[in-house]
């Protein structure tokens, strides 16, 4: 289908010009109105998921439709007092006044969104854009073209389209997208495309939120529950076939750790996905063949410790362990985004430093350890996104928690509030009364000085 996206955005900017999007209550009908249907098509959406790249029902409802859902509501139910304007205390200086800051929508607002959460990671900001009174031109993966269909549907059926659209397409649509004039773009993808979405957004000084990604390191310590941690690990990392901004990328083990938890590692493999993975239900696959190749030239046979089964024909990617590639390998060079984990050992915590700090701030970092003093330290050392310690990927279903990046693993938050904030600009007011005019700021300000550095200094 061929779109006329300056057609589009002048449709979108006259409509955001009515201020119908600014009512709150008009926001609320239509959030509710997106919650009735996204419930009725659950399971369209789950069959949609598995067309994709075999999404697993249950990952597909705890990951993306049920997020989705409790983020509906918690928005709904929270949406009057966030968009209210705010008082604060006023300065002296302005004394008496009344200070208030408001929150507007900045007007038409594009989102791109990735494949590898193609429902979640698509209408999760939207919730946001639309809260906060903004028009949306949602932009959904083209490698995941059925729950983009659905996706499609869903809009259609709840808002205007000159309200918020759907757009589908490859690359071609994406440039055609970023060359219009935008009041926001908010994108969630890789490092590489982020960095064409800023620079398409420079020129205009559009603000932007970029979801990018990351080699995240797990790090294990020999005092910890080697089972327990294997079990959150290999979920974290396996999770829809390892095609996850925060999994794990590669894990750091304390060298007297490695043997003991790498067989607790293996074994947790075999328990979740049996001895033939391929036949689990419970196993995605990887979303096409360009990233199926790219994902089986990293698995060399002399390293694998678990896995390393590939089969092109059904883009199936063992989940894979590798005993400690060598750091300029493919494996190691950039984020994996597939079933591969490489192991590295440390002894030292200078070690640990020499690894992190060959790549750029992580999206996440995890730490599994029993020592306090140790897991904090790793907390505190390192820049990155988000993380947790004993645990993985599980600082993302809190909607208290922002999420998001620093550095090349991306700028700007979201979730919860943020996401109603991430979209609104800030207005600051102040309301000045007439009944006092204090004359100490107008010239002529001989005499004054010191009354000025005495409000300077205490006020």
């Amino acid at each position: 289908m061929e779109y006329n996206c300056a057609e589009i955005v002048l449709a979108q900017k006259k409509y955001f010009a009515t201020g119908r999007t600014k009512n709150v209550q008009y926001r609320k009908m239509l959030l509710k109105k997106l919650l009735k249907e996204v419930q009725k098509r659950e399971n369209d959406i789950c069959d949609a998921l598995y067309a994709d790249f075999k999404k697993p029902k249950f990952e597909a409802v705890m990951t993306e439709t049920g997020i989705i859902t409790s983020e509906l509501r918690f928005t709904i139910r929270k949406l009057k007092s966030w968009a209210k304007a705010k008082r604060v205390f006023p300065s002296l200086l302005n004394f008496p006044s009344k200070d208030r800051i408001h929150s507007e929508p900045f007007g038409t607002t594009l989102i791109i969104a990735p494949w590898n959460y193609p429902y979640q990671l698509a209408l999760s900001p939207l919730i946001g854009a639309v809260a906060a009174g903004n028009t949306v031109v949602l932009k959904p993966s083209e490698l995941t073209p059925n729950t983009a269909t659905v996706l499609e549907e869903i809009i259609t059926e709840v808002f205007e389209k000159d309200h918020v659209t759907v757009v589908k397409g490859g690359v071609p649509v994406s440039q055609k997208l970023l060359a219009e004039r935008w009041d926001y773009i908010f994108f969630t993808g890789s490092v590489h495309v982020g960095k064409i979405v800023a620079k398409a957004a420079a020129p205009n000084l559009t603000p932007v939120t970029l979801e990018l990604g990351g080699k995240n390191p797990c790090i294990v310590d020999i005092h910890t529950d080697f089972e327990l941690a294997a079990k959150r690990i290999v979920w974290g990392k396996f999770l829809n076939a390892g095609q996850t901004c925060i999994a794990p990328d590669y894990l750091i083990v304390q060298a007297q750790a490695k043997f003991d938890f790498t067989k607790a590692l293996i074994e947790e493999i075999h328990k979740t996905f049996g001895e033939n993975p391929q036949e689990s239900p419970d196993f995605a696959r990887i979303v096409s063949e360009k990233n199926f190749d790219r994902l089986a030239s990293m698995i060399k046979e002399d390293e694998v410790l678990v896995g390393g089964s590939t089969d092109k024909d059904n883009l199936y990617i063992a989940p894979t362990v590798l005993d400690e590639p060598a750091f300029d390998s493919e494996a190691m060079k950039d984020e994996i985004f597939g079933p591969i984990l490489p192991i590295q050992v440390y002894s030292s915590l200078e070690d640990i430093s020499n690894i992190i700090e060959r790549y750029e701030k992580p999206l996440a970092l995890y730490v599994f350890s029993k020592d306090n003093k140790f897991a904090n330290r790793m907390i505190t050392s390192y820049s990155f996104g988000g993380g947790a310690i004993n645990d993985t990927i599980m600082h993302f279903g809190n909607h208290r928690l922002p999420f998001g990046g620093v550095g090349e693993s991306g700028m700007g938050a979201y979730h919860g509030k943020l996401s109603f904030d991430t979209f609104s600009h800030k207005k600051s007011v102040i309301k000045k009364a007439n009944w006092l005019d204090i004359p100490v700021r107008y010239a002529p300000y001989k005499g004054k000085m010191k009354f000025l550095n005495f409000f300077l200094k205490y006020f």
